[in-house]
């Protein structure tokens, strides 16, 4: 049975957000085309009328994720107008966030997982990591861009270090250690 235009761009939208979350749960290699067809409720059966390959849909599910966190932190910095940058970074580095990373940061959850993927891939990460920077860089205290900058990507490398590490350990107190001195580590060093 044909299905409309509507309704194989809307299959193709429910393909893409199933497999966002998954990658970000399970890794890009820990899930197969079947279960992220299962879980948008479809047959697997018709996963290549939508993707030339896994790899395909691997890309835009980051660009998916990627672009999710971008309008995620351009809320936080709009309901933050005062304190923007300690805004991002209370929201990001939390327990919860740790906690849930099928619903999280996809460069925390997978930044691993793309560096062994294709270049399509790590181009989806490359063009999904800048609005981020830019949104730091626009939050951060410094006297000039490049100074703010610099200090974007530095909070950015911290940030998504902080999440993997603390989600790492198998120690919970160590876990709540991790995320707690990142968070002010990079508060203070913003201050500089």
């Amino acid at each position: 049975m044909r299905v409309s235009r509507e309704q194989a761009a809307a299959n193709r939208e429910r393909i893409i957000d199933a497999a966002a979350a998954l990658f970000r749960a399970r890794g890009f290699t820990g899930i197969g085309v079947a279960d992220i067809m299962k879980a948008a409720e479809l047959t697997h059966g018709g996963f290549y009328g939508h993707f030339a390959s896994k790899d395909d849909l691997v890309a835009e599910a980051s660009r998916r994720t990627m672009a999710r966190s971008a309008a995620n932190w351009a809320q936080v910095v709009a309901d933050a107008p005062d304190h923007p940058y300690a805004a991002l970074l209370r929201h990001y580095l939390t327990p919860h966030h740790r906690d849930h990373p099928g619903r999280g940061c996809g460069f925390a959850a997978l930044s691993n997982d793309a560096a062994r993927s294709g270049k399509a891939v790590r181009n989806a990460f490359a063009e999904g990591l800048e609005p981020l920077i830019e949104t730091l860089a626009r939050s951060v205290p410094g006297r000039t861009k490049a100074i703010r900058r610099r200090k974007a990507v530095a909070a950015m490398a911290g940030l998504v270090g902080a999440l993997s590490l603390a989600r790492a350990v198998g120690d919970a107190a160590l876990s709540d250690e991790i995320i707690a001195a990142v968070k002010h580590e990079l508060l203070a060093a913003a201050e500089r």
